[in-house]
């Protein structure tokens, strides 16, 4: 099993943006990703190639890699090695992918891709995953963290909740024989405190932070009293 590469007690910072955003682009993503940095990450998350290479380059912390890839309503995270390997040899130190346990469009296993990424790109893995099982699953097939990420996005998991999978976090934390990660609609310093009171190794947190038309909404909804 890899070593992982930040400590205990990290918050990462995911630096993405949907295409339709005014900030999405490389060179936006790799200015926020150097906020974040001079505000405390001492790690980001990032997506696709172009943004891990010029992120990787541009901040002295480690990048986690991701490459959404094919269908937003499948496996859609890292799906196969080639996504994995792309975002490798860009200078990812860490690649994280979907490790629920739907169906993989190349036909592979969890398991499959966890041990090729290890023996072929030398690279710890994150495993997102959406429930327990999958989690620790991940695990004994050598995943170096497990990242509650997807709790709440997947058929077998959505709730329908706007909350962090405090649960989950807790659960994994006590039976998982790897750190866990966090992830997932956590907003506040109190989400992060909640998290690592839980068992977190680190939290990850994105849009709270660097998605401006989201906190905008956001604070225009708390001060209308919930109303949009």
């Amino acid at each position: 099993m890899r070593s992982v590469p930040f400590p205990a007690g990290t918050l990462v910072v995911s630096c993405q943006a949907q295409p339709q955003s005014p900030l999405h682009g490389t060179s936006t993503m790799t200015r926020m990703a150097l906020a974040a940095v001079l505000g405390g990450a001492e790690a980001i998350r990032a997506n696709g190639p172009d943004d891990v290479r010029a992120i990787a380059s541009a901040v002295d912390r480690p990048v986690i890699g991701i490459w959404k890839c094919g269908d937003p309503d499948g496996v859609y995270i890292t799906p196969t090695f080639r996504e994995a390997e792309a975002v490798a040899t860009a200078g990812a130190a860490v690649v994280a992918l979907d490790a629920t346990d739907r169906p993989r469009p190349d036909g592979s296993t969890v398991a499959d891709l966890v041990r090729r990424i290890d023996r072929d790109l030398g690279v710890p893995v994150m495993a997102d995953v959406d429930g327990l099982a999958a989690g620790l699953a991940a695990a004994d097939a050598g995943a170096a963290l497990v990242a509650t990420t997807l709790s709440g996005y997947t058929p077998s998991s959505a709730t329908g909740s706007t909350e962090p999978d405090l649960v989950l976090v807790e659960r994994l934390a006590a039976r998982s024989p790897v750190p866990i990660v966090a992830e997932g609609r956590y907003r506040t310093g109190a989400d992060l405190r909640r998290a690592f009171d839980a068992g977190a190794y680190a939290v990850v947190v994105g849009g709270a932070i660097t998605d401006p038309a989201a906190i905008t909404a956001r604070l225009l909804s708390d001060a209308n009293g919930g109303r949009p």
